[in-house]
């Protein structure tokens, strides 16, 4: 069985935080909030984008912001970002979006392996 990746789950929030608050000076119509949480399931890691933003930006743009968040993650928490990757040191990791009803989560890829988080 290969061994478990971990992740500080401290250092990677602090990322998480860096990389949205990098992004919404390169996109001004995402004015939002550093989140202070960050949602881990089996479609996406990412934040959600509050519903105000949503009706001013188009999907391209949100794509755009997602791509920034993903490589600033990319950058500064390479062993998170692996996690995404089914190939090490492939391309920069991408955004991702996933949209069920009303509610718009951007972030970066699912995990494709096991991993342990700590604080």
């Amino acid at each position: 069985m290969p061994q478990a990746t971990t992740v500080s789950l401290s250092q990677f929030t602090a990322a998480v935080q860096a990389a949205v608050k990098a992004a919404v000076q390169k996109h001004p119509k995402f004015k939002m909030d550093a989140p202070h949480a960050v949602s881990v399931s089996y479609l996406i890691r990412g934040i959600p984008v509050p519903e105000a933003l949503l009706a001013n930006v188009t999907f391209g743009e949100t794509q755009a912001f997602a791509n920034d968040i993903a490589a600033h993650i990319g950058a500064a928490q390479p062993q998170a970002a692996a996690l995404a990757q089914a190939a090490p040191h492939a391309a920069p990791l991408q955004g991702a979006i996933y949209s069920a009803g009303r509610h718009l989560i951007i972030g970066i890829p699912p995990i494709l392996e096991q991993f342990q988080l700590e604080k």
